[in-house]
This record gives structure tokens, C-alpha cells and sequence, in this order.
């Protein structure tokens, strides 16, 4: 990556999100933002071809060797969020039981929160067709990443987004209901039907690559068609609190296995009662205590965990990841997992059990041949599927040596004896994915790159040679892997098909990229098979028709009618809508660009038809103009800032001189993935952005159009990067980290309060963890807030996410008070004062309140669903904004 340019190593920051506990992933040069740079070819030449690619990827600043290292930016990016809170990661169990109780006790606001973007969100809308722009991919409408699918063959589909709770469809697909917006977590790990009907939701993101966050076990809803999700359904007690769960298998009809992050648990199928019971782990001496409701230990602290159960040793959350599970069909008795982490550890490989109710000491490790791999340290993220009767098994390997590389794949594999040991022949590879209609060109970002992120596996039920393998497409084969067809591709872009002209495009719809669940259900009674990914749920004929080039002809999507809004924001932002009436309010999304959404009134309806896709790729930050909502700024990632004064309306710029936004792009040593951006709370025609370096703009918003009309104000010291920022009336606070991860992490803040730039001492009270949100009282500039990020591993102070997530200053950040008060155990990302002094804090399980004076909280309002919320913003209409982090954003009336 040396010899890229500061703007190539912005554009490289994309695609799949981050990982956090409590609670992706990254892209490369290649993706969406190398698309911008071929696209302004693309419009002009009409077709795609390697000329063009060349030709962008000088424009980015690098070229098609030096694209080949982009997969390892993208691992790098992808561990920045679980660096604030880990996911992988080892949090107490019972922290989100407490915390949730906490909750429970505090009582509420008045006022009633609305979800303000629970309509469709177009991703290929035409009224953003700007210089530069990445809409009209050929996702069509879509909504936030969906890690579990399950389905019956009545046409009930049940879909778990990221951070989203459960969705049910009865029309197979479409018309969705949540169904788990009371649970304590709504983060998605699996979900499953039961022999019985019952379906088993495993909350905890497993996947390893961004935004997932740890969960509160598993519950299991008897009559899923018509029921909703309770707290009281939980199976077991607090044994699986603070995991991650990849997968939950079913065995026989009477046992339910769990891969976590802690080794493979079991339980009764039948019934929620009783504790789960632990089934192995590779490395016990990383193992943290556990116990069950009663306190009964069911699986002793390891003594290289040193018996802390609040944080652990550095490594423990690394040594015990069970990707996946299968069952025997013809013996339910043999279990088999795939367990290891996927850069590599000695414990990594295909495990297996003939009886494993005979305990931990009956598994053993299996050595297996995987095409050229012998040595199982190299197997990494793996996904099983065992045919219905269990004559072939398949299993889809991502490489640890190969990370760093065009792609992780080592390829999809059959056991045609349907036997773990195999033998074992590869049907699949990235060269064969590709030429079987992938829309990744192999130089720099090839099939499977993302095969540590991306997988799922699924045998047609009717057929053992017909499956279905996701990675960053989604393939198909009907003769156990001879013949590929890329039935839902990657994009249209790089297709002769595609015309950024809607009249003349003639390409099918490609579904989003990035897929991480399957199943195969009914709609009117026929089957279809339905894919999970970044975008939300597709669906297809289980025997669909492809074109010549391989891609399916009928592939839809379900959440077009914007019934699913599992959109997961980073941020939020609000402005007057002068046109239109009412305010603009736009975001940054995970994988889904900055939804731009019109005419928005108080109760949170709004006279737009729909969301529209202003700038693709990933949203990060922003912020707009409040008296004028159309003047934004966006963040692409990494602090790749956009400016634009019409929400970056444009239907077709052919050139640079018709573009209606702007780079601000600083090339700054080392922004976060997801960069702080702010406004001046006292002149909104000043920013303020964070990376290395603090950087203001003092020009205004019509006067502002590259990195020149910024000033570097501020160095917050080489290996540091800015967490958050905020400023009034030229008073600015930033807080940074650096370094970010175990290796000896630090925090600090740095402010220019009393007339100079300058680093705070901070006390050792002052937690050492990530600041996560600043703010500052627009009243008196030496009285600011900082928000405290938690479930950090090594600097975790106590059980839970740690002691303290709001501290205050009133000296200019010389000295610092914890003023948490009653405020639930769970780590904070926003905090704001409100013009009547009242203090609203956003926070990983809700927002809180503080009225003017008071010091204990409350609850804000009722309705908002128990997810993240990632940023609160005060809107000119009076409301306050959430942006949640799987739930869309919502909006309340200000106290």
C-alpha cells in the first residue's frame, strides 16, 4: 500500500462494516469507490474491459499489482470498531442480563418515538446519478445486513438482521413484522426452525468482520407464525450471555448445538428449561469461568485467563471460535465442527465426535487433505452442509495464509461419502467462481476476498447435488460443483448490460453483495431459496432460470416495499428541507452508502416516496446545515469527506464540471474507518473533522470545494487518530486513540479551550477506554461531556462494559467527573446538551435523559426498539434524532 496515494488509501476503506461486542466489514480498491473512479470511463466507453480498469485504478493511485494488497487494508479496517468494544471478545456473562434489569427500573420521558425511515430505500435511485456516484449497481431497494434466515413451506420466512431483532413474513417474503424488538439484544447470530416448529433465535453477530456484537443467548419462540419474542423465552440462563453464536444446528429432533466464541454448547430440543450444557472447546486454558443462574461453575476458569472474568487475558476471545456445526443426519449422535480462527491458529481445523454426550475428552481432531492445504492451521472460516441424507458433505474453507491476498478461498470441497475425513475433492476455487459470471475482476479483488466475512452453504433439500455457496456473490451449482453459475452477482457495473442509463440498462437485478445467510422456504406454495446479505433478503425459484453469462434472471427483493428496516447507521443528520417543507434527514450506513430522505414532518412521516442512495460505497459520519438540510457533508470512510449543497441531486453528470458535490478529502496518515465529523454548534458554517490531524473549515458551505479550503489546526500525535469531535463557537474538543488495540492501548483528549491548542492530562479515574462521543455546553465552553465507549478486553475496569460512561468537565477538561449516576452497565457512543440544559445520551442497549439540574436518568420516550444507537442528533424541527445501528433512525419530540 506504500506507493498509493493518500486518496487511493480513502477510496480502499469500503464494504462490509467492523466488528463491536455488545454491539462489515471493509473494502478495497475494487469495490465501491474504485467503481467511481472506472465509472467515469464506463458512462463514456459503455462497456467494461480491462483498459478500463487500468485506466481507474491510475485515477485511484495505484494499480493492478499493488491492488492485490487491498484484501489486507480490509482485514485492518474491519478490526477498528471491535477494537472499542471486541468481537470477537470476552465479556462477563449476565453483563446484558444486568444491564437490561437496569433498565427496566428507570422510568421513562414522556413522548413517543416514530421511525422515520421505515420506507423503501431505493439504492439505484436515478435522481443521484452525480459525478462520482455509485448508484445503479443493480441492488435495487435495500435494507441492512441479515446474518439468519429460516422458512417453513406454509410461505413463512423469518429473517435476523445484524443488529436488527427478528422479521417475519407470511407472504414469502415481503410485508415484514418485527418480532423481537423486546429482547434485550437484537443483535443476529442464527436463526432456526425446530422439528416441532418452534424457531430458535441465536442472538450475537458472529461474523468477525465488523459492527457485531455480542449477544444475550438464545431464545426459542413456540409459535413463531403468529407470536413474538419475549425475555422469558430464553433457553437456558446466562451460559450464553456475551457470546457470539455463528451457528445453531438441530440433531435427531431432540438436542439444539451452539458454535460460539466459547466452544460448543447443547441443549434440549423440546424445551427452554435448564442450562445449556458445555460440550468442548479446544484450549480450556483460555477458557473463562462460567456459571450457570444458580451459580453452579460449568466450565472452570482456564489459568491462562487468570480467573478475570470481567476482561481476561489479551488472546482468550481468539482461542475458542466454533464456526460451525453439523449433525450426522444417519447419526445423530456424530457431530462434527469446524473450529479456529481466520488468520490462523495451531487449534484450527475439522473436529468431530462419535458420542457427544460422553463429554469434552471425546472429541478429537481430524487430519483431513483440502486440495493443497494438509496442515489444518490453514483452514480457516469454514461453513458445513450435510445433503438431507447425509450421503455428501460440503464444506466451504477460507485460508489463513491467503488473507492478505486477492482472495481467502481455498475453495468449496465434497465428501462424497459424506464422511469428515473425506476424502476430500474441491468442486469449487476463486478462478472457477469467477468464470462463471462474477461481476470481481481477479487482479486486485478476486472471488472469495472476503471469505472470512462472507459465507453461507445450503444443499437443496431434494436434491444432493444442487447447492448454493455465498461468499461476495452468491453461486449455484445443480451438479455437486462440475458447473458454476454466479446466479447473483457483485453488480452490473462491470456487464455489458449495464447503461447508467435506466432506459437502456437491460441487466436483471444482481442483489447486494456480501452474503452471509440462506434457506429454502415457499412463496405461493412454490419453493424458493432465499439469500441473507448486506442489503437484506433476495429470493429465487429454487430451479431459476440465468442468462448467458451465468446470473439469474429472477432474482427479487424482499424488503422492497420497505416493510424490513434493518439499516444500520453509523450516523444522522438533519437540515430545514425549504423546498419541500418539514427537514431532510440523511445518515451513513454500513455497506449501504448515505440514505437521503425528503419532506420529513414532526411525527416522523414524511412526502417522499422513498430514500434515495446520494453517495454509495459506506456511509460514515455527516452532518447538514439545520437551516438548510440539502448542504451536507458525508463521509465515505476514512475521512474521504464529500461536500454538497443539493443533497448531491443529479441525474447523469457526464463530467467533472457537472459534479454537484465536492472532495474534502485531507489524505490524512491515519482516520479512523469510520472518522468523527461536526459541525460548529455555534456557526454551522464551520466543520470540524478528525484523523491524525484535526481539521476545520472556515470558508462556509458554497465556498468550501476541496482539502485546500481546510485548515490542520491541530496534530494529535503520530500512531494517534481522532474518536470524536465538537466544537462551538470555535471551542473544539477531539478526543483520539492510538494505540487502538491491546498492544498497549491509550486515550486521550485534546482541546483548544483557553485559547491554545493543547493534550489534557487526564486523571487515572478517567476510564481507558474509547471516547467514543464528545459534546460541548453551547452556554460555557469549559463545560463539556465525553461519552465512554466499553467491553473493551484488557482495559475493561469492571464487570460488564466498566465503571463509568459519561464524564463531565467544567474547567476545560482539567479535571473530570463520572456522572454515569443510574445510568445501565452498557457503553455509550453520544452524548448532546439540549438548548434547555438537558443532557441526552445514546448508548448500546437505548438513549437516556437528564433534565436541567437533575443527576439521575431516564429512559427516553417509548417504542424505540433495545439496539444500538449509534448517534442523537437535535433537529430544527424540534425532535431529537436516533440513529440505531439495525433499526433505522427514529425521531422523538425534545422533552
Amino acid at each position: 500500500m506504500a506507493s498509493l496515494s493518500p486518496r487511493a488509501r480513502r477510496l480502499v476503506a469500503a464494504g462490509a462494516g467492523i466488528a463491536l461486542v455488545a454491539g462489515g466489514s471493509a473494502g478495497f480498491l475494487g469495490r465501491h469507490e474504485l467503481n467511481e473512479a472506472w465509472l467515469k470511463y464506463q458512462w463514456r466507453d459503455k462497456h467494461y474491459n480491462a483498459a478500463v480498469m487500468e485506466k481507474a485504478l491510475m485515477i485511484a493511485g495505484g494499480n493492478p499489482a499493488e491492488a492485490q494488497n487491498e484484501s489486507k487494508e480490509a482485514v485492518t479496517i474491519a478490526e477498528q470498531f471491535q477494537q472499542a468494544r471486541t468481537a470477537p471478545g470476552i465479556v462477563a456473562p449476565g453483563a446484558y442480563g444486568s444491564a437490561y434489569t437496569q433498565l427496566q427500573s428507570l422510568p421513562k420521558t414522556a413522548g413517543t418515538w416514530h421511525e422515520v425511515t421505515k420506507v423503501p430505500y431505493d439504492a439505484d435511485d436515478p435522481r443521484y446519478r452525480d459525478w462520482n456516484s455509485n448508484s445503479s449497481g443493480g441492488a435495487g431497494k435495500v435494507t441492512g445486513r441479515v446474518t439468519g434466515l429460516a422458512a417453513d413451506s406454509s410461505d413463512h420466512v423469518y429473517a435476523a438482521g445484524a443488529d436488527g431483532g427478528v422479521w417475519r413474513s407470511s407472504a414469502g417474503g415481503g410485508a415484514w413484522t418485527p418480532i423481537a424488538d423486546s429482547l434485550p439484544s437484537l443483535s443476529g447470530g442464527d436463526l432456526q426452525l425446530a422439528g416441532d416448529s418452534s424457531l430458535w433465535y441465536a442472538t450475537g453477530e458472529a461474523n468477525t468482520g465488523g459492527t457485531s456484537y455480542v449477544g444475550a443467548g438464545v431464545y426459542r419462540l413456540a409459535k413463531p407464525s403468529s407470536g413474538s419474542f419475549a425475555p422469558t423465552d430464553r433457553v437456558g440462563g446466562k451460559e450464553l450471555e456475551s457470546t457470539t453464536i455463528g451457528r445453531i444446528r438441530f440433531g435427531g429432533g431432540t438436542n439444539v448445538f451452539a458454535a460460539t466464541n466459547r466452544g460448543i454448547w447443547y441443549h434440549a430440543a423440546g424445551s427452554k428449561a435448564g442450562a445449556w450444557t458445555f460440550g468442548f472447546a479446544p484450549n480450556m486454558s483460555w477458557m473463562p469461568e462460567i456459571k450457570d443462574d444458580a451459580g453452579t461453575v460449568l466450565v472452570p476458569a482456564g489459568s491462562d485467563w487468570k480467573g478475570n472474568t470481567s476482561s481476561g487475558a489479551t488472546n482468550a476471545a481468539y482461542k475458542n471460535i466454533v464456526n460451525d456445526i453439523a449433525v450426522d443426519p444417519k447419526n445423530p449422535k456424530h457431530v462434527i465442527a469446524a473450529i479456529g480462527w481466520r488468520s490462523g491458529d495451531t487449534y484450527n481445523g475439522f473436529y468431530e465426535t462419535n458420542d457427544f454426550t460422553a463429554g469434552p475428552s471425546s472429541w478429537h481432531k481430524l487430519s483431513v487433505t483440502l486440495g493443497s492445504i494438509t496442515n489444518s492451521s490453514d483452514v480457516g472460516y469454514t461453513t458445513f452442509a450435510f445433503s438431507k441424507d447425509g450421503s455428501r458433505l460440503y464444506a466451504e474453507v477460507q485460508q489463513p495464509s491467503k488473507i492478505n491476498t486477492a482472495s481467502s478461498l481455498a475453495g468449496i470441497f465434497v465428501s462424497k461419502s459424506g464422511s469428515p475425513s473425506g476424502p476430500w475433492n474441491k468442486i469449487a476455487d476463486a478462478a472457477q467462481l469467477h468464470n462463471s459470471g462474477s461481476a470481481l475482476d481477479r487482479k486486485g479483488y478476486a472471488v472469495g476476498v472476503q471469505a472470512w466475512y462472507n459465507q453461507f452453504l445450503q444443499v437443496d433439500p431434494a436434491n444432493r447435488d444442487h447447492v448454493w455457496a455465498g461468499l461476495e456473490e452468491v453461486f449455484e451449482t445443480k451438479d455437486a460443483g462440475s458447473h458454476w453459475s454466479a446466479v447473483s452477482p457483485y453488480w452490473n457495473f462491470t456487464f455489458p448490460c449495464w447503461s447508467l442509463s435506466d432506459a437502456s440498462n437491460t441487466c436483471p437485478l444482481a442483489g447486494h453483495p456480501d452474503q452471509h445467510s440462506v434457506t429454502v422456504g415457499t412463496k405461493a406454495g412454490k419453493p424458493f431459496v432465499f439469500f441473507g446479505n448486506d442489503g437484506g433478503v433476495y429470493r429465487r425459484p429454487v430451479n431459476g432460470t440465468v442468462n448467458a453469462n451465468g446470473n439469474a434472471t429472477d432474482l427479487e427483493s424482499t424488503t422492497a416495499d420497505g416493510t424490513m428496516d434493518a439499516l444500520q447507521y453509523y450516523s444522522v443528520s438533519v437540515g430545514k428541507d425549504a423546498k419541500n417543507g418539514g427537514v431532510v434527514v440523511s445518515g451513513g450506513l454500513q455497506d449501504n452508502g448515505v440514505s437521503n430522505l425528503f419532506a420529513v414532518k414532526p411525527d416522523g412521516s414524511n412526502g417522499d416516496t422513498k430514500m434515495g442512495s446520494n453517495f454509495g460505497g459506506d456511509g460514515g459520519d455527516g452532518a447538514a446545515d439545520p437551516r438548510q438540510g440539502c448542504n451536507q457533508l458525508q463521509e465515505y470512510t476514512n475521512l474521504a469527506v464529500k461536500i454538497t449543497n443539493n443533497c448531491a441531486l443529479n441525474p447523469g453528470a457526464q463530467s467533472e464540471a457537472e459534479a454537484t458535490s465536492y472532495s474534502l478529502d485531507p489524505g490524512d496518515p491515519l482516520p479512523r474507518f469510520i472518522a468523527p465529523i461536526s459541525l460548529d454548534s455555534g456557526n454551522p458554517d464551520h466543520f470540524i473533522f478528525g484523523g491524525e490531524f484535526v481539521y476545520t473549515g472556515m470558508k462556509g458551505w458554497t465556498a468550501t470545494r476541496s482539502a485546500a479550503d481546510l485548515t490542520k489546526a491541530f496534530d494529535l500525535g503520530a500512531g494517534h487518530s481522532a474518536t470524536a469531535v465538537s466544537m462551538h463557537n470555535g471551542v473544539s474538543y477531539v478526543s483520539w486513540c492510538g494505540p487502538c488495540n491491546n498492544a498497549g492501548f491509550a486515550r486521550g483528549i485534546a482541546t483548544n479551550a483557553g485559547g491554545t491548542w493543547h493534550q489534557l492530562t487526564l486523571a487515572s479515574s478517567f476510564p481507558n477506554r474509547f471516547v467514543q462521543g464528545l459534546a460541548i455546553d453551547p452556554t460555557n465552553t469549559q463545560h463539556a461531556y465525553a461519552a465512554i465507549n466499553g467491553f473493551s478486553r484488557r482495559f475493561t475496569e469492571g464487570p460488564g462494559a466498566g465503571v463509568g460512561h459519561l464524564y463531565e468537565t467544567r474547567d476545560g477538561g482539567a479535571s473530570w467527573t463520572d456522572t454515569s449516576a443510574n445510568l445501565p452497565d452498557v457503553p455509550a457512543s453520544s452524548v448532546k446538551q439540549l438548548a434547555n440544559g438537558a443532557t441526552v445520551l445514546g448508548t448500546d442497549l437505548a438513549a437516556f435523559y437528564r433534565a436541567p439540574g437533575a443527576t439521575s436518568w431516564q429512559q427516553l420516550g417509548s417504542g424505540l426498539p433495545l439496539t444500538v444507537v449509534m448517534d442523537l442528533e437535535s433537529g430544527p424541527d424540534g425532535n431529537l434524532y436516533a440513529a440505531t445501528h439495525g433499526r433505522g433512525i427514529w425521531s422523538i419530540p425534545t422533552p
